[in-house]
């Protein structure tokens, strides 16, 4: 979104934003300012909904023990939901625990999310929440959504969290999950937190023709739906609609011309007319080369300091210094040999994380999978797993892949937490998603993305199959300190474990000790000494996300 949205970061030092709230209360209230238009309001009251769980179907107005606390990696603090059902706020949060734990860019505080409990016994996802601030930039292969790239569009992944698993919904339930979610719209009387809070009743809401309704409840014409005549399929893909363009307008904040302004990064390129984004048709890898060269060009650069701002949510100073550009240096400078009488010192961070985003949207094999499996079942146990080929996986699919509604009794070994008693119990990623018949709508996406890591590799599904193995999505580094613990699974909790464990993990893909190694981890060439600037560089990318 532009400086105009009600979602917005501080841009210290060019003055250009002003902080504007729309953060949610325990009681399910939001403050909703005009600059927000009516679908993305109703989206937001949507997000908060707490009824259209399983677990409020099964009990109506019963309390689902999961939502009593909230874990975090510390002790656990009292639910913001406690009492009610699940809905996207419970894993997605922003100030729910803002005295207790500061704020959130819509991500939990946990290793792993929870899910309500139900009869297959699982009450923890194998991952934790990714933030979905900036969670809808598209990559030039456009959008893929989760970590291992399962949904082809914001659209698809609501509907599968309204109807699946993270609501209480088991995979052969997805047409009850349906009903149920267009039986509470219809029979909303618009007398909760919410519907006060909301313009009524969603029928009437939904619906658009009463003259009464507050301009800036008042949807368009495209959102609308006659919820009286509507079908259940109908109800349910408005309410996925509305939550799209909730979700799509979570951003970090930026200028008229597209350029990030909230971070002291961002006021340090500003400060010293650097190239804060790539030119048209320019690739990142090319614009990451232009601004290293542009930064290993100053001279006597000018330094963010306190004087120039300061945060509200972070507890570090609004600076960018020394240290914060050593880092930068690291992270932008591939770590290639040099000749024969030294070595390129460079975390090739950007091969990855490309600027401005700070993510390419893509999938790679860090190691995190092999070191957690070792880690409990002993050093290489992970290189002795026995992971079929595609011949093998299609013909056992209960066997092998996660549970779908075609496939309801699949046992996914291999999307799943790595358990001390579960020997073979691992999370691959895209291993689960990549040629999988039950997943069709990323397919064309993954397939493109796969060819064009394989290089001169024949781009069949069966040739590529074996790259995605414990491969996930590249997160956004963006405002990191709202978003730990980090990776997929939450395994570090703070960011100086983070780095220094690509300096284990390049070590082993140099050595040939991990499998499926990306190879962009060849190109690492940090030691501990390296940690803090990068450290410093990754916190200079935090802002007031609010």
């Amino acid at each position: 979104m532009k400086i105009t949205s009600h979602l917005m970061g501080i841009a210290i030092i060019l003055g250009l934003v002003s902080n504007v709230s729309c953060t949610v209360d325990t009681n399910e209230k939001a403050d909703v300012t005009d600059a927000d238009s009516a679908e993305i309001a109703i989206g937001e009251r949507l997000f908060l909904e707490t009824r259209f769980a399983q677990a409020y179907y099964a009990n109506p107005g019963q309390e689902d023990p999961a939502l009593r606390f909230t874990p975090t990696m510390d002790q656990p603090l009292r639910g913001p939901f406690a009492g009610k059902t699940m809905n996207c706020r419970a894993c997605h949060m922003v100030d729910e625990h803002l005295e207790e734990t500061g704020m959130r860019t819509y991500a939990d505080f946990t290793h792993n999310s929870l899910v309500p409990d139900r009869k297959d016994g699982n009450h923890l996802t194998p991952r934790n929440s990714m933030s979905l601030v900036n969670i809808s930039v598209a990559s030039k292969h456009g959008i893929l959504f989760h970590f291992d790239g399962q949904f082809n569009s914001m659209e698809d992944l609501v509907r599968a969290t309204l109807s699946g698993r993270n609501y209480g919904w088991l995979a052969d339930e997805s047409e009850q999950a349906i009903k149920h979610i267009a039986n509470i719209i219809r029979s909303d009387e618009g007398n909760n937190d919410l519907g006060k809070e909301f313009g009524g009743s969603y029928q009437r809401v939904l619906t658009g023709s009463a003259k009464d309704i507050p301009a800036e409840f008042r949807l368009p014409e495209e959102y609308r739906l006659d919820v009286a005549k509507a079908s259940d399929q109908q109800i349910f893909d408005a309410v996925a609609n509305l939550i799209t363009a909730y979700v799509n307008d979570l951003n970090f904040a930026t200028d008229e011309n597209g350029n990030y302004i909230g971070s002291p990064y961002d006021a340090f390129l500003a400060l010293n007319d650097l190239p804060q984004q790539a030119i048209k048709d320019e690739s990142p890898k090319n614009y990451a080369q232009r601004l290293l060269t542009a930064v290993n060009k100053l001279e006597s650069p000018k330094f963010v300091t306190a004087k120039d701002g300061e945060f509200k949510y972070h507890k570090q100073a609004f600076t960018f210094g020394d240290q914060e550009l050593k880092g930068l240096k690291l992270f932008l400078t591939p770590g290639n040999k040099g000749d024969s009488n030294h070595n390129v010192r460079g975390g090739n961070c950007v091969s990855c994380h490309a600027a401005p985003h700070f993510s390419d949207f893509s999938f790679h094999n860090t190691g995190l999978s092999q070191i957690r499996y070792d880690e409990l079942h002993g050093t290489g146990e992970f290189a002795k797993l026995k992971i079929p080929d595609l011949k093998t996986r299609s013909e056992n699919y209960n066997q092998y892949l996660p549970a779908t509604a075609k496939h309801p009794k699949a046992t996914g070994p291999f999307r799943s937490l790595v358990n001390l008693d579960k020997p073979g119990y691992v999370d691959l990623g895209l291993w689960n998603v990549f040629a999988n018949p039950d997943m069709p709508a990323p397919q064309a996406k993954l397939s493109k993305i796969l060819c064009e890591q394989a290089a001169n590799k024949t781009c069949s599904a069966s040739n590529l199959l074996p790259m995605t193995l414990a491969a996930f999505k590249t997160p956004v580094l963006r405002d990191l300190g709202h978003s730990n613990p980090y990776m997929h699974a939450g395994q570090f909790n703070t960011l100086n474990e983070t780095v220094a464990f690509y300096v284990t993990s390049s070590a082993l893909a140099k050595q040939g000790q991990l499998r499926n190694a990306d190879p962009a981890l060849h190109s690492i060439n940090i030691t501990g000494d390296d940690v803090l600037p990068l450290v410093a560089f990754l916190k200079a990318l935090n802002e007031d996300y609010d």
